[in-house]
C-alpha cells in the first residue's frame, strides 16, 4: 500500500470579488488566518502538500482510516474554523466589505482514498496520481450548500456513516476516471455547539481618568480612525515614540498586542475595546500591567470634519493618583496635546476608502 493513502481537502469559500486594494488585502489575510487555524487543527498527523489558494491539500499514506477518526477530525477544523470568525465579528475594527462578509465564509471538506505518489523539487515535496485528479474533481460538484463532508465509496464501501445526526446523501460525479460514487452530509448544525464569545470588555474598571486632550480634523472620521488605531502609524505622531513592533500579524481587533519602545523603555500594549458606528467610534488602549488605559472617542462633527478626544486614566488606587498627580501629570498632558497635532500631517498622506475602517 505504499502508494494508496487518504486526500483530505478542505476548502473555503463565500469571498466575492473586491474593487479596492484594501478589501483584497483584508481578504488574503483573513483567508491566511482561516488556513493557519485548520493547519493548527490537524489531529490525525496528516501531511501537508501544498496551499492551494483557499484550500489545503493534506495526505497521509497508508491504510484508509477509521471513519469515526477522520469524522473527528471533519469535526475539529469545522468547529475552530468558525470559532474563529465568530470571534472575529466580535472583535473586528475594520466595516470593509471584506472584514464584514468573513462571518459568511463557508467550509467543505472533500476525503478520498487512492493510488497517489509524491516526488521532490528540490525542498518541496508534491504528489501524483490519478486519484489526486479526482479528489479536485471532486471540488466542483452539484451539492447544493458550500458547509458539508464529502467522503467517497473508497472511504465508506466498508463503513456505516452514522456520526451526530448528520443527514446522509449520495451522488455521483462525473470525472476523467469515469463515474465516482460518494456520500455527503451538510455540516452546518455543528455551528450550534460553539459557546458564545462572553469577553467582557470592561478597560475602565478600577481605573481613574486623570486628564483628556481634544482637537478637532478637518478629515473623516474613518482616515482619522486609520491614522490613530493602526499601531504601523503610532511612530508617525505621537511623541517619544521610538518604534512599535506588532506583535499579532493579523488585521486589528480587540485583543491585538503591539511592543512599544520608547525612550523611556518598552512596554506591551493592547487593544480592550471597541465600539463603532457612522457617528462615533470609541476604542482604548492598555499596558499589559493594566497601570494605565487610553481611550480615544472620535465623533463625526459633519462629513469632513471629525473631533478626537484622549482621556488618559490610571489604576485606582490613592497612591499611584497622587504619584501621577505629582510627577507625570502635567508632562504627559503637554506630550498628548502636540502629539495630537502631529496628526494632521499624517491624515494628509494617508489615502483610505472611505468604506473601510482600517
Amino acid at each position: 500500500m505504499k502508494n494508496q493513502g487518504l486526500l483530505f481537502i478542505p476548502d473555503i469559500s463565500g469571498f466575492t470579488r473586491f474593487v479596492n486594494e484594501t478589501e483584497i488585502d483584508h481578504s488574503r489575510l483573513i483567508i491566511q488566518e482561516l488556513l493557519e487555524i485548520l493547519i493548527n487543527a490537524n489531529r490525525l498527523g496528516l501531511e501537508i502538500s501544498e496551499i492551494e489558494g483557499d484550500a489545503i491539500l493534506f495526505y497521509k499514506f497508508g491504510s484508509p482510516p477509521e471513519l469515526k477518526d477522520l469524522y473527528e477530525q471533519v469535526e475539529t477544523m469545522f468547529l475552530e474554523f468558525h470559532r474563529n470568525i465568530i470571534a472575529y465579528e466580535h472583535r473586528r475594527y475594520c466595516q470593509c466589505k471584506a472584514c464584514l462578509s468573513a462571518i459568511n465564509l463557508t467550509l467543505k471538506v472533500i476525503t478520498h482514498y487512492g493510488e497517489f505518489t509524491n516526488y521532490n523539487v528540490k525542498n518541496f515535496k508534491k504528489l501524483i496520481g490519478r486519484d489526486l485528479i479526482v479528489a479536485h474533481q471532486l471540488l466542483k460538484n452539484d451539492i447544493p450548500q458550500h458547509e458539508y463532508w464529502l467522503v467517497t465509496q473508497n472511504l465508506s464501501v466498508s463503513q456505516p456513516l452514522q456520526f451526530k445526526d448528520l443527514q446522509w446523501e449520495s451522488s455521483t460525479k462525473e470525472t476523467e476516471s469515469g463515474v465516482i460514487s460518494f456520500q455527503y452530509a451538510q455540516l452546518g448544525q455543528l455551528k450550534n455547539e460553539i459557546q458564545p464569545d462572553d469577553t467582557k470588555q470592561t478597560e475602565l474598571d478600577n481605573m481613574s481618568k486623570m486628564f483628556a486632550v481634544q482637537r478637532e480634523f478637518d478629515t473623516d472620521i474613518i482616515t482619522l480612525f486609520h491614522a490613530t488605531g493602526d499601531f504601523q502609524y503610532r511612530t508617525r505622531w505621537l511623541e517619544g515614540v521610538k518604534a512599535v513592533e506588532e506583535l499579532t500579524h493579523y488585521l486589528p481587533r480587540v485583543g491585538m498586542k503591539c511592543r512599544c519602545i520608547t525612550e523611556n523603555g518598552t512596554s506591551i500594549i493592547y487593544s480592550n475595546q471597541f465600539h463603532y458606528t457612522d457617528e462615533k467610534i470609541e476604542f482604548s488602549e492598555q499596558d499589559e500591567k493594566k497601570t494605565m488605559c487610553l481611550r480615544y472617542t472620535l465623533d463625526r462633527v459633519r462629513a469632513k470634519r471629525t473631533r478626537l478626544t484622549l482621556d488618559y486614566y490610571v489604576a485606582n488606587d490613592f497612591l499611584t493618583k497622587v504619584s501621577f498627580q505629582i510627577l507625570r501629570k502635567r508632562k504627559l498632558e503637554d506630550l498628548y496635546t502636540r502629539s495630537i497635532k502631529n496628526l494632521d500631517g499624517l491624515i494628509a498622506q494617508l489615502k483610505i476608502p472611505t468604506a473601510a475602517v482600517i
